[in-house]
């Protein structure tokens, strides 16, 4: 192989954990989880894990980075590379070949080319100190302290903002930082992408089916369990949108309504950031239909 990494993306409820499970039992592989919500500890619905679904044909297949730390602690994006590392290795070490499989775009590019300034520290203080900011202050601060992060940064959300804000000024005031090295793998890229008119479908059915499965009872353990409320909204989807309603703000109807349009919503732009990868320069093979045949075909 020419490449020591299978990489299968794709937005939510595009089959891309069964595609990955077919191909971890085909290759007798293992598959790393790049899902930002389902390294989280009870967080099993509503993040969509159906751990169930890691065998066939009888085969349990092994998977990393799932069920890795408590629900209401913080988990970020450089803790995340550095468990992908230890994982990729190990299963490399042991002549295995690993399959990163998930959704989450910035955890996938990072991964794939080898973000360094995640290692900046975060620094809640100083959000906090932003919140009230407008747009164009924000623009405006992040302009004023150009470092070489500013070239590469990423800007298009407010929170993107304000980390790229954070970034520079740490590197600001700490200008004998050292950025950490990092592997990056050579993987190749395979994509799912439903028809939209398919994936509306799957998403709506996939929501109603998850209330039926208890999600609503699964946030209202986690709040039991003294997980905070406005942690589980930080979180974002069904625990925000659940959580509005366990608190009475809304009502269940408008929260199944509002929750399916926002998961619609969120994989529109999922597939925008999976675009703005490929610009970037990643090649990201698209399957259609047949997709384990073509995908197999092609390694």
């Amino acid at each position: 192989m020419k490449y020591n990494l299978i990489t299968i993306l794709g937005p939510t409820a595009s089959g891309k954990t069964k595609l990955a499970v077919q191909l971890a039992a085909y290759l007798n592989a293992e598959i790393i989880s790049a899902d930002s919500r389902q390294v989280y500890r009870g967080m099993d619905i509503g993040t969509g894990k159906d751990l169930d679904e890691y065998v066939w044909n009888g085969q349990k297949i092994p998977y990393h980075l799932i069920d890795i730390v408590d629900a209401g602690h913080s988990y970020h994006i450089y803790q995340f590379q550095q468990d992908f590392e230890k994982a990729f290795n190990d299963i490399i070490s042991r002549g295995k070949i690993a399959i990163l499989c998930g959704g989450s775009g910035l955890y996938l590019e990072a991964v794939l080319k080898g973000f360094q300034f995640t290692a900046v520290p975060i620094d809640l203080p100083f959000r906090e100190s932003l919140e009230d900011s407008t747009s164009d202050e924000l623009l405006a601060l992040f302009e004023a302290v150009p470092k070489q992060y500013s070239a590469t940064a990423d800007i298009s959300t407010r929170k993107r903002l304000i980390r790229a804000i954070e970034i520079n000024r740490y590197l600001e005031a700490n200008p004998d930082f050292q950025l950490p090295s990092k592997i990056v793998p050579v993987s190749i890229i395979f994509g799912l992408n439903p028809p939209v008119e398919s994936r509306r479908q799957n998403i709506t059915k996939r929501l109603h089916q998850r209330l039926a499965e208890g999600m609503v009872t699964e946030v209202q353990n986690l709040i039991e369990a003294g997980v905070p409320a406005e942690k589980l909204i930080y979180y974002g989807l069904e625990y925000k949108f659940i959580t509005e309603y366990l608190s009475g703000n809304i009502s269940y109807e408008i929260m199944v309504e509002r929750l399916n349009v926002a998961i619609h919503q969120f994989a529109k732009r999922q597939m925008t950031y999976f675009r703005k990868m490929e610009r970037d320069g990643l090649i990201i093979n698209w399957l259609d239909n047949e997709p384990f045949t073509k995908l197999v075909a092609m390694l």
